[in-house]
């Protein structure tokens, strides 16, 4: 078990905040016109209003940040190095939605994306239950809301053909 100093501990933590945060932000990049596309799609009547979306990303990075700081303050890059790795990897998949689906409106990409981001979601919610089961913890609003946002993903996507590709 690794003891990082005070110190550390907290730079650690900025430091996976500023990862998450700045994955956050290059899909908000993409991202900018998204609430006047949203309000134009056709969408199922159990899709979340948009204004939703930021307070639930926000705190979804915020918890991915947290989980992954409890991993690394527990056992450094040395001793969970899958894990944290595969955390990094996924992070450019997570700002890579918000591109296919908002700024290059490619429906079925983003759903085929967002099945891979899933996929590499639960395989780290995994490999840091084994680490800390609070991270694993954490990582699971993480994985329903982008459960929930696959299959919202398919149903806009299947409703608006003409913006977002043939299905």
């Amino acid at each position: 078990m690794v003891s990082p100093s005070v110190k550390s501990q907290v730079a650690g933590l900025v430091l996976w905040l500023v990862a998450c945060f700045a994955t956050a932000g290059i899909g908000a990049i993409a991202s900018i016109d998204a609430a006047d596309f949203y309000a134009e799609l056709t969408r199922p009547e159990w899709a979340p209003p948009g204004a939703l979306f930021g307070p639930v990303w926000t705190t979804l990075f915020a918890l991915m940040s947290i989980a992954a700081w409890l991993v690394w303050r527990r056992h450094g890059f040395r001793g969970a190095p899958a894990a944290l790795s595969l955390f990094l990897l996924h992070l450019p998949f997570n700002a890579l939605w918000s591109w296919l689906f908002f700024a290059w409106r490619q429906g079925a990409l983003a759903f085929f994306e967002v099945l891979l981001l899933w996929m590499l979601i639960a395989v780290t919610l995994i490999l840091f239950w084994s680490a800390s089961r609070l991270a694993g913890l954490l990582l699971l609003p993480y994985l329903l809301w982008v459960s929930f946002a696959a299959v919202l993903n398919f149903a806009v996507w299947q409703l608006n053909p003409a913006l977002l590709g043939a299905g």
